[in-house]
Formats: C-alpha cells, structure tokens, sequence
C-alpha cells in the first residue's frame, strides 16, 4: 500500500521568499505572476498551483480548523453463510477417509483449498491441558495433564480458557504439517449461524477427527461439558495453511488473524 503525502506551502514561506508583494505607503504593487508549482517527485507525483496575489500585509489572515476526523469504520464480522458456502464442496486430499468416533464408519475426508484445508465433522469436547476445576480426572475420565503444543511459558494449554482444536495425529492417510497445518495455526470454526476463531492446540489419534476445547464449544454455543456435550455433527473445521499466533495462547491474536484469514479466503475461493 503506498502512502502519499500532500506538500502545501503556507503563505509565510511565500511572503519571505518574495512570493508576495505587500503595499507601499497605501498603495498596491503591481500584481506579480503567480509562484510556480510545488511538485512532489516519485510515484503519484503531482503539482499545486496556487494563485497568490499582492494583498495588504496589514490584512488579517482568517482562521481555519481542521476538518474533525472521521471514525474509523470496521468491516462487518465474516458471515457463517459465507464460510459454509466456500467449503460445500471438497478436494479431497486426505487418501482415505476419518471416522468422527472410535467404532463409527469413517466418513469424513480432508479437503483442500486456496490457503487452507477443511472438513466437517462433530464436535467432541477436548478437556486435556492445564489442571483446572472444569478439566480434571473427576470432570473428564480420559483427562490427559499435557497438550502436544504449550505456551509461550513452556505450560500446557488451558482447554477452559483458550479456544484450540484437535489435528488428527500423522498417518498415511494425512499429514497435517505437509500442508502447513501446525501448533498455533489459525482455525475458523463455523457451526449454524456462528463463527470462531482457535488455534491448532493439540494432536488426538491418527484415524478420528472433529474435537476441539471447552472454550471453542462454548463460543459456538455448543454444551462444553466434557462428559455429556459436545455436537454429533454440523461444525465445520477451516485450518489456514503457514499461519501461527504468537503467542498460542492469546485469544485476541487468534480473532484478528483469523478474521483477516477468513477474509483473504473467501477472497481467494
């Protein structure tokens, strides 16, 4: 983006350059031709002109203001609608399919996009990471105390706290890192009329996908509680290809790259 900024010259300046020519004992000098044009070289270059004539120096200059800025206006939030109208179809790349729980048919492929990959699956709720009251042994029985991607202090993630989502471990069927899809990439997750922005958090086994945290159910207005919520289906996941949040576990930083993602995605697809 090129900035371009305007080169006024005040009538002072013109004055002590002799630009202007003030009276004489009451009368007016003879009108002097107008000053040459003020350019600005480079791109977008262009030429003022002003015409200045001879006026009395004893001639009050009238005062200005300055034009109040305007608001600054930000863009409406990415539509759920759009999101789900550019992954109704699919590229498969994935070679073979996922099964969304363990024991049901595997039905979910992995497709490919312009700057990213998507699928959808269910939404089971991950409740590993950091030790806390919502996530503990009682509260979750396949509690796990670890997340394959920590924070920026060395800790696990919080899954109560910190929206993030669950990448299928690397098979033969996939691999995630293979096309950009690492800890602390930018997720967009679409369920109904709802829009959320995660990060890649953690790795689950290398045959199930759709799972993502207790924060990221709970801003999709999905139930978060790890033993009985959750969605059998309807969430679509959006992973955008060589991005990252630094750090991780910043929620702001996750919702202003992934609107300028999801952005640039409807854009390019």
């Amino acid at each position: 983006m090129r900035t371009f900024a305007l080169t006024t010259v005040s009538g002072a300046a013109l004055l002590a350059a002799g630009s202007l020519t003030p009276t004489a004992h009451g009368r007016a000098l003879p009108r002097p031709e107008a000053p040459a044009p003020v350019r600005r070289a480079g791109p977008g270059a262009f030429a003022l002109t002003p015409t200045a004539y001879a006026r009395p120096v004893s001639a009050p200059r009238r005062a200005t203001r300055s034009a109040p800025a305007r608001a600054a206006v930000r863009p409406a939030p990415v539509a759920a609608a759009e999101l789900l109208a550019r992954t109704a179809s699919c590229h498969r790349i994935s070679h073979g399919l996922y099964r969304t729980d363990a024991g049901a048919p595997p039905t979910v492929p992995v497709c490919g996009a312009k700057g990213a990959v998507h699928w959808k699956a269910d939404l089971d709720i991950d409740c590993d990471g950091r030790t806390t009251a919502a996530c503990n042994t009682r509260t979750d029985p396949a509690f796990q105390d670890d997340t394959a991607f920590h924070t920026s202090d060395g800790r696990p993630l919080d899954a109560r706290e910190l929206p993030y989502v669950v990448v299928p471990g690397r098979s033969a069927r996939w691999d995630p890192a293979r096309d950009g899809i690492r800890g602390g990439g930018v997720v967009a997750l679409v369920h109904e009329d709802r829009v959320a922005y995660a990060v890649v958090g953690d790795t689950g086994p290398s045959g199930l996908i759709g799972e993502a945290s207790l924060a990221a159910a709970g801003e999709l207005g999905i139930d978060p509680d790890p033993k009985s919520g959750g969605a059998p289906g309807g969430v679509t996941y959006i992973l955008f290809r060589d991005s990252a949040v630094d750090p991780i576990e910043s929620r702001d930083a996750a919702r202003s790259a992934g609107d300028a993602l999801a952005r640039e995605f409807l854009r390019n697809n």
